[in-house]
């Protein structure tokens, strides 16, 4: 395999956009593809990121798909995906709505769409483009957010895989919907670009999951956005569970409106890949609402997670919490740079930060930035990151009490992610998550 270069990544992509236009015959004149065409035309002018993009700055994904992504040596659509295979990765003991994505398009025959709540509309997302014209009208990529990027452009350019998901104006759905990405890496390398749109109605309330996995020992490359829209008085809970494999590169925006006077929920978790770029984007349109995003990275080996986040106060009282922290080891490199904006008319803003890391050895390495930007002057506003090992004064608490050393580093540690883990609402997801960490630690 050749060593790509940037400029053969932006025309690989480029290419491969003209390919999947001509594949669409009428579809092509559907108003869909013009905002398709559009984000193309801004990709071209944007390109591919790169080190010397400052967002990318500690994240060269160009660098890493250019030494590991092989494309002339791509999988096609031929990948099928059994339902006890997949039932091996899907949470235990969870009552969700299940909806399951092979190489990013929806996989109907391994999805569990028959039965959906009252108050719950979902469908593939190229096919909701018609069915519900007039919401993709007014929230399919038209609301302007901080923080949106080449990548965010470039999926848009492949709308064509994953899900419409709209919750009824009054709809309290209890089960959540909990969606896998399934990437074939067992005989070549694989691009997926899920996109997806996801409108919360007034005073309705509803649950997201996010899973990720690829299969196989070659290359994956995933580049997913998730659109949340959420109106007055919802309250919308998001959750990304990542753990992948040790070929895999992923770029995922979440871009959150909060149109309504709402309550935005939202948790990243990140175990492994090679490496995790997550961007999570919030725009506050409406006074009184409150946003809380809580992150954990638990890490090991070369594994390589950049967590970039926006939270955009256009609005006076309203309120933000953030909340990330990192376990590190191995040679494994934590990214972190969370933006507050706090506009001229958002006063009585009140907007918390906090990123804090345990480095558990010599080789791994953590960049934190977080930053506030304030026009306004009634506000209250904090940010803060520490970096460091374990207490050493609570590591001899418990030694000194017959706790042998790995017990009780690991009791440490479980405590240290416990503030994150503690605002997972659903059960059996949380259960998840406690035993993978167990298992690491």
């Amino acid at each position: 395999m050749s060593k790509l270069i940037k400029e053969d990544i932006d025309k690989f992509f480029i290419g491969q956009f003209e390919a999947f236009e001509n594949s669409l015959n009428g579809e092509s004149k559907k108003p869909l593809h013009a905002k398709r065409k559009q984000a193309i035309d801004n990709f071209k002018a944007l390109g591919f990121p790169h080190a010397k993009h400052e967002e990318y700055k500690y994240s060269n994904i160009a660098k890493i798909f250019g030494k590991l992504f092989n494309v002339e040596n791509l999988s096609d659509d031929s990948f099928s995906l059994s339902l006890d295979e997949a039932s091996k990765y899907f949470i235990p003991e969870l009552d969700a709505i299940r909806l399951v994505f092979v190489n990013g398009v929806l996989d109907n025959k391994l999805s569990d769409m028959d039965t959906l709540p009252k108050g719950v509309h979902i469908q593939a997302i190229k096919t909701a483009a018609d069915d519900y014209a007039e919401d993709f009208e007014k929230h399919f990529n038209t609301h302007e957010i901080e923080g949106a990027d080449n990548f965010s452009e470039l999926n848009t350019a492949f709308t064509n895989g994953g899900i419409f998901v709209k919750i009824d104006a009054n709809a309290v759905v209890e089960t959540p919907i909990a969606c896998y990405y399934f990437n074939d890496a067992k005989n070549a390398d694989v691009i997926s670009q899920p996109r997806n749109l996801v409108i919360a109605e007034k005073n309705s309330q509803a649950s997201l999951i996010e899973s990720y996995l690829t299969l196989g020992e070659n290359t994956s490359f995933t580049n997913a956005v998730t659109e949340i829209v959420v109106e007055d008085d919802s309250i919308f809970n998001y959750y990304k569970y990542q753990n992948e494999s040790n070929q895999a590169i992923q770029v995922g925006a979440t871009m959150v409106h909060q149109l309504g006077k709402s309550v935005f929920n939202g948790v990243t978790l990140s175990l492994n890949g090679a490496m995790l770029r997550n961007n999570l984007n919030i725009a506050i349109h409406k006074e009184h609402s409150e946003t809380n995003m809580y992150g954990l990275y638990l890490l090991d080996g070369k594994t390589h997670v950049d967590n970039h986040t926006v939270v955009d106060h256009k609005v006076p009282n309203c309120e933000s919490n953030e909340m990330y922290k990192g376990i590190l080891d191995g040679q494994s490199r934590g990214v972190f740079n969370g933006k507050i904006f706090v506009r001229q008319d958002a006063q009585k803003t009140n907007a918390f930060q906090s990123n804090r890391n345990v480095v558990l050895s010599d080789d791994a390495e953590v960049d934190t930035k977080p930053q506030l930007e304030i026009w306004a002057d009634d506000v209250q506003c904090s940010h803060g990151c520490t970096v460091g090992q374990l207490d050493t004064d609570q590591l001899f608490y418990l030694r000194a009490r017959g706790i042998d050393k790995q017990t009780a580093k690991s009791m440490l540690l479980n405590a240290f992610a416990s503030d994150v883990l503690s605002n997972i609402k659903i059960e059996a997801f949380r259960t998840l998550i406690e035993n993978k960490i167990n298992e690491r630690l």
